[in-house]
This record gives C-alpha cells, structure tokens and sequence, in this order.
C-alpha cells in the first residue's frame, strides 16, 4: 500500500512528493517492520517451546499407556513398531501442533485483509483473483487423500525396520555363531526396500500436489498482468494499483503456497496422531475392576483355582495394531476347569510336557491375563477384587530368561524395591548367595551390568535376580524354570539361594528337570487334559503314573 500510495502520487501531483513525507513513511514501515519482527521471534521461539511442551506430554501419556497394556498387546505388537510411535510420530506431531495453528492464522489474517483492500480498488479484478483460490484447492485434494494414505505407510514401514534392527542386534550373538550376517542383511534389505517403495509413492503424490499449486501460481500471476494490464490501458485502475495487485498477488500466493506446501507436515501431524490414539484408545485387558481394594499389609499366601479356564479369546487376538490380525492363537484353549488348593507357606512343584500350560497357570496368578472362566482367590477372596498393582507388589517371579536393566548391580537389585537402602540391598545380596561374587566384580555393587546383563555370566544373573525378589519380600513365590539354562554349578548355587528364598513363602515352581523338585511338599503333574496327579514325590513314583513314567525316562 505504501508502493500504491508512491506511484499514484508521483504519476498524479509529484509536487505533493516531499522528502519529508518520503522520510515519514520510511519510519512507518521500519516501526511496522520491528513490531513484525519482534512478533515472528515470539512465534518462533514460544511456538517451537509449545509443540516440545505436547511432544513431552503425549510421550509421557504413551509411555504410561504401554506400562498399563497387558501381556496380550505385547505378545501381537512389535517393540519397534511401539518406539517408532513415541518417537518419530510424536516430533511430527509437535512440528504440526506448532506450525499448523500459525501458517493457517497468518494466511487467514493476510487474505481477509487483503481481500478487504483490494475489493476497493477494483471488484472484478479481486474476484477472478480469489476466485482461482478454490479452484486449486479443489485440484490438490486428491492429492492429500493420497499423501495421508503414504505416509501412514511409510510409519508402518518404519516401525518394521526399527523391529528388524532391535531384532538383529539382540540376536547379533546367534547370527554371528551361525554365520549368518548375509542373511539378516539380506531380511534389512527387504524392509529397507519396502520403506523405498512407500516414500516414492509419497513423493510422486507429493509432486503432483506441489506442480498443481505451481500451476495455479502462474495463472494467478497472468491472470493478473493480462487483465490488470487491459483495465490500466481503459482507465479503471492507476498505475499504482496495478502495482499494488502485483504485490499482493505475491503476498497472497506466498501464503497460500505456504499453506499447501504445509500441507505434507499436516498430514505427517495428523497420521501421527491417529497412530497415537490408536494406542490410547486400545482396551486394557487386565484393569482394576470397579470397587478394587489394596491387598492387606499381611498376606498368608493360600491360593485356590476355582473351575479355572483359560484360552486366548478374541481380544488376545485383536490387540495387534494395524490392519493385520494375528487370530493364530484364537480360541485355542490352554486350561479347562482346574480345581486346585495351595496353602499357605506350602511348597508346591508344577511339571509336565511342554505346552500343558505351566506358565499360563502361573501367569494367571498376578493377572498377567485373566481367566476365561472360573475364580481365583488369595486368602479367600477373588484376585479381581483386588488392585492390579496391589497384587503382583504381593507376588515375586523368578524366570529362566532373567532380564537385567543396563544398570549397576545394585540398581538391578534395588528394582526389587524402588527407595530400598544400600544396606537392604547387600542383605538382600547376601541373602542370595551374590554377595561374594558382586564385591568381586570391578565396582562391586557399582558394576555396570552391560546390556541385558550381558557382562555377566548366567548363575551370576540368575542370582542378582533372586537378591532382586529377596529384596521385594513378597508372601507369594512362582519359580518358573528358574535354573533351567545354568550349569551344573551355578545350578547347585542357586538352588541353595532359592531355597532359602522359599522359606516361609507359598511357592509355587515350574521345573523339567525333576531332580529339582523332589524334596516340594507337592507336585501337581499337570497335562493338556488337566491335573493328572498330584502327590508328594515318593507317593507319585510309587502311583506308576504319568510322573513315574516322566521320571524313569529322565534316569
């Protein structure tokens, strides 16, 4: 408006020209100019603060949802597809959180007024001008279907390449024993080369999208030179106001190219999103039922399984996200009508073939899932009607694969009891029979284990793990093949230390090995069709029956 005010003053009176005036504009503009750049600063810099404050707020939303979800989720759901979702999704969702509200504010607020302002200075000009604004919207729509669509693809992609290289890093020990570098490079390659196909996809959408708008820029530009150029030879607009159209014609086309090319970053923002509420949305399986009590402070430990069933139901199928469905375990049953009675401080052992549902039985204890049908109480009353949490502080587990933080020794035993002392921790170490061997380590209790444990040695993690429960305290012990995968050694060990765990507690074990069971106050002797037997050891071998005949073809 300035350059208008200029040309049509000199082209009309340049008498009325004075360097004054000239002088008084210039400072109207640079007043203009540092209150719009004092204004993009603190765009710039709350805004970008604004979309870090959401992405910390929606990662810590999700990182609590995935502590809620059940074991089903993550038997369906791979680990990559999940980190790809708290990290990639939510930095384009922070992006679009922040440049979405301004780009469209600013574009708003520069068309209106200039709309405003050019419909004065000539009516038919100003409409065909705007009048080519939905046109082209309406030619790139298309287009935006299409690039969601891509880029929710190109999410999927990235999270199964993610998937691949936690899978081969964690398992880079096995494919190096085998040799088989080429092949996981070979199963990458795949992926990566899907992940290819997603983004050319993208990006030829995303051409398109961007040379329609091209297109309509220069109709826009010619538009106005034709007929700006007809109306200034007839009369019906000066000389400064075709000058003023030309300007604003690249003011108005900056902004609208802004907003369209903004919108690849939109639908990044918004596939992310969905991606994010597709999480917070899926159903938590095993939850705290409506009027659920803490566990008292003294629990006794008996254990009763009422007519329990289990099978893996439709909703263990469906919390696989996406579009994929993995129904291979739907309906198939695990246990049927189990009717068992565990008392207090007893010592109970569990064997039987592979795949009668040990561990299904135990993992039905802390709610890791819940039964299908039946009842299961601690102390006379129904695991439901307790809290989740208040239950499993009540239970320890001990499992053949231990898993240890990349954390020191004591920071692994301390998780056993966040807050604990240092002393609670040594006792609990001593108590382990890991003591000895943790003060002989290069930092004692201050050794940082490796990812995994993986400086360390089986027996050596097997027993931090159970200084770990020993630590917890609980009333409740499930020992599910805990000295399966150690020699013979480090077995003898932690049979010591898990003996003296198992004092005083209702300890419930699962083992293969028979050896290691024999001295259990009972073995239940379970199989496909149920508890078989049931009896102290020397009452089963003297029964002849399934046990008898497991223990005989182990000698």
């Amino acid at each position: 408006m300035i350059v208008r005010f200029i040309t049509n003053t000199i082209t009309t009176n340049p008498s009325a020209l004075s360097v004054e005036l000239v002088v008084r504009i210039t400072l109207l503009y640079l007043a203009l100019r540092v209150i719009d750049v004092m204004g993009n600063y603190y765009m710039q810099n709350n805004g970008h603060i604004m979309g870090a404050r959401i992405e910390a707020d929606m990662r810590r939303d999700l990182f609590e949802k995935f502590q809620e979800l059940s074991y089903g989720f993550y038997n369906h759901n791979k680990i990559g597809q999940l980190i790809s979702r708290i990290t990639t999704d939510l930095f384009d969702i922070a992006e679009f959180a922040h440049h979405c509200p301004e780009e469209y504010f600013i574009a708003a607020v520069k068309i209106v007024v200039a709309f405003t302002i050019l419909i004065r200075v000539n009516v038919p000009l100003t409409i065909l001008l705007f009048a080519l604004i939905p046109l082209m919207l309406l030619s790139v729509m298309k287009f935006r279907v299409k690039l969601r669509n891509a880029f929710k693809r190109q999410r999927t992609e990235l999270g199964e390449i993610n998937s691949s290289v936690e899978d081969s890093l964690l398992g880079i020990r096995v494919s190096k024993s085998f040799a088989n570098e080429d092949v996981e490079e070979e199963r990458f390659a795949e992926g990566n080369k899907r992940f290819l196909s997603t983004k050319k996809v993208g990006y030829k959408n995303l051409a398109g999208f961007r040379s329609v708008t091209r297109l309509f820029d220069g109709l826009m530009y010619i538009s106005i030179v034709f007929f700006g150029s007809i109306a200034l030879i007839r009369g019906k607009i000066t000389a400064g106001d075709f000058v003023a159209y030309l300007m604003y014609a690249a003011v108005l086309l900056e902004s609208i190219r802004r907003v369209v090319e903004f919108t690849e970053q939109f639908q990044r923002g918004i596939t992310g999103i969905e991606r994010f509420i597709e999480i917070m949305d899926t159903q938590i399986e095993v939850d705290d039922a409506p009027g659920a009590v803490d566990m008292p402070e003294v629990v006794k430990g008996e254990i009763v399984f009422d007519n329990v069933s289990f099978a893996y139901s439709d909703s263990n199928a469906k919390v696989r996200l996406g579009d994929a469905q993995d129904k291979a375990n739907e309906g198939e049953l695990v246990l049927s009508h189990i009717n068992l009675t565990i008392k207090s401080g007893e010592n109970v052992a569990l064997v039987g073939p592979s795949g009668a549902g040990k561990t299904t039985f135990c993992n039905l204890i802390p709610r890791f899932y819940d039964t299908t049908d039946g009842v299961i109480k601690v102390d006379g009353r129904d695991i439901k009607e307790y809290k989740v949490r208040s239950l499993r502080t009540k239970i320890g587990m001990m499992q053949q694969d231990v898993y240890l933080f990349s954390d020191t020794v004591a920071g692994n035993i301390g998780y056993g009891k966040p807050g604990a002392s240092r002393e609670e921790i040594e006792e609990a170490a001593r108590l382990a029979g890991a003591d000895e061997f943790i003060r002989e380590l290069p930092d004692g209790y201050d050794t940082y284990v490796g990812e995994r444990g993986a400086r360390l040695s089986g027996g050596q993690k097997q027993r931090i793990s159970i200084a770990r429960v020993f630590l917890k305290n609980p009333p409740i012990l499930i020992l599910d093949e805990a000295t399966s995968a150690l020699d013979n050694e480090s077995e003898h060990y932690v049979q010591e230390s898990l003996a003296e765990l198992a004092k005083g507690r209702t300890t419930l074990t699962i083992a293969h090995r028979l050896s290691t069971v024999r001295n259990a106050d009972r073995i239940i002797v379970l199989t496909e069709d149920g508890i078989a037997e049931q009896g102290t050891h020397d009452e089963l071998i003297k029964k002849g029956g399934v046990y008898a005949s497991m223990h005989n073809f182990t000698l």
